[in-house]
């Protein structure tokens, strides 16, 4: 090969990576999910101050929270598949974090982002059926639409329905800190890396 044809070629291979280089993140990020998370443990992301109904029936607001860790998931309470092991995962958070939850420094919430089904009835009978204690572990629905685009834009909540009148979701346990910002996205199925990341940021 000639040595002029060698240097162009080596010259567009590093243009490349350079350009690869960039568009991932310094090559941290290489799905939209990834970016997504690096994004937000780079720049935490204010939650937005919008109103809930809890499974008591009782209304709230992000700003309730603050001066405590969240720990919010996204779910729908007919859900057959995914929502089942997020609930599984926040019935084990609610039992490896009860002392912090007992000292008001933890609460975990499950929201429903489909609110014209998910009545408080709904929602309080989706934590029994994972055996809630009845203690740091909160489920509501946003009280409007506006309230519930809101929550997806700012938590990156894709929601498409399917053919058989449910819905296909991304999952995930996501950290609020007690300034009210999401700092951090975690794997759904892992409970106990999740309680880990919540103890270390406790210091504890």
């Amino acid at each position: 090969m000639p040595l002029r044809t060698l240097l162009a070629s080596l010259a567009l291979v590093l243009a490349g990576g350079a350009a690869l280089g960039a568009a991932t993140d310094g090559f941290r990020a290489f799905t939209t999910e990834t970016a997504r998370r690096i994004a937000v443990r780079d720049h935490p992301v204010a939650v937005p101050a919008v109103a809930l109904q809890s499974q008591s029936g009782a209304r709230l607001r992000f700003a309730d929270f603050r001066g405590q860790w969240l720990l919010v998931d996204f779910i729908y309470t007919r859900c057959p598949t995914v929502c089942l092991a997020l609930g599984g995962d926040f019935a084990q958070l609610q039992r490896l974090l009860a002392g912090p939850i007992a000292t008001g420094r933890v609460r975990l919430l499950s929201i429903s982002f489909d609110p014209a089904h998910d009545s408080p009835a709904q929602l309080a009978a989706y934590q029994q059926r994972f055996g809630d204690l009845g203690q740091g572990w909160l489920a509501a629905r946003p009280l409007s639409a506006d309230a519930l685009l809101q929550l997806k834009r700012t938590f990156g909540i894709t929601v498409i329905p399917d053919p058989y009148g449910g819905y296909t979701h991304n999952t995930a346990i996501h950290v609020v800190d007690p300034r009210g910002r999401l700092v951090e996205i975690l794997d759904s199925g892992d409970a106990q890396r999740a309680a880990e990341d919540l103890r270390r940021r406790l210091g504890s």
